[in-house]
């Protein structure tokens, strides 16, 4: 077996993409070029005679932190040590960094065996939602106009990913209030309805101000401790799927949690 490690390209980095859906983790239509985007070197592939044979991103945001996702190796060549290589390598390149990542619980015991410190649960939410109101407060979102927002609630800047992630096929949303942007949330289409994150808000009702102008199948990956949030989201005929653990290697990044209505995605945080 001669086993080779490197970087991904944009296709290979869909072809990953492909792989987790089969996996039923429903990810974006549009994914493969934000996360690229992210970080450009951050995503390794094992091969096997040229062949893809297992996948991992480990985006570096910035020179403290980083984020572990996507870590997955193909059906065919499970127990080879193919997924163990590309968690080496891209552990290797994240280096010194507070690492982070979205554990399920089948895998938690196994990331706090190498130093993952649990500091959140995310339940995954979702329904379907009847046509929405038009709302007065709400504007397309520009980078700019939401970086002091998505600071607040993200461990790093990541202007270049932002840029991608508020483009089509995703739909971007801001909330005004007073003239002061106190909410914003993405929209972006998946292999099954859509999915909403980032939602980041200054207060529960602009949240609901966002959601209600919303329609059709979503999901929604909301931090436990969101619990008036969570209510709303229930009142709203949505249901808890699977639940995953936010967890640090290293200092845990301050963030305003409270503030964290539906994280990004699962795969970069």
């Amino acid at each position: 077996m001669n086993r080779t490690i490197r970087n991904l390209d944009l296709s290979e980095i869909a072809t990953l993409l492909d792989w987790a859906a089969a996996e039923g983790w429903n990810p974006g239509l549009g994914d493969a070029a934000a996360f690229q985007a992210a970080d450009p070197h951050g995503f390794f592939g094992a091969f096997v005679d040229s062949m893809m044979v297992a996948g991992i991103s480990a985006v570096a945001y910035d020179a403290r932190f980083g984020f572990i996702g996507l870590y997955i190796c193909h059906p065919d060549w499970r127990g080879q040590g193919h997924g163990k290589a590309v968690w080496d390598r891209g552990m290797a390149y994240l280096a010194k960094r507070t690492i982070g990542l979205d554990g399920v619980p089948e895998q938690q015991a196994n990331y706090a065996s190498m130093g993952f410190v649990p500091a959140y649960q995310t339940i995954r939410m979702s329904g379907t939602l009847p046509p929405g109101r038009p709302a007065a407060a709400l504007s397309p979102a520009r980078p700019e106009d939401i970086a002091r927002l998505d600071r607040q609630c993200f461990p790093a800047p990541r202007q270049a990913f932002l840029q991608h992630w508020l483009a089509p096929p995703n739909r971007s949303f801001l909330h005004h209030a007073d003239g002061v942007v106190d909410a914003y949330g993405v929209v972006r289409p998946c292999r099954d309805g859509a999915k909403l994150g980032p939602l980041f808000a200054l207060t529960v009702a602009a949240a609901i101000d966002i959601i209600d102008t919303l329609s059709g199948p979503l999901h929604i990956d909301v931090p436990a401790v969101q619990t008036d949030w969570l209510a709303a989201l229930s009142a709203r005929g949505f249901s808890p799927g699977f639940q995953t653990t936010r967890m640090y290697r290293g200092p845990a990044p301050t963030i305003s949690l409270d503030r964290v209505f539906g994280v990004t995605s699962l795969e970069l945080g």
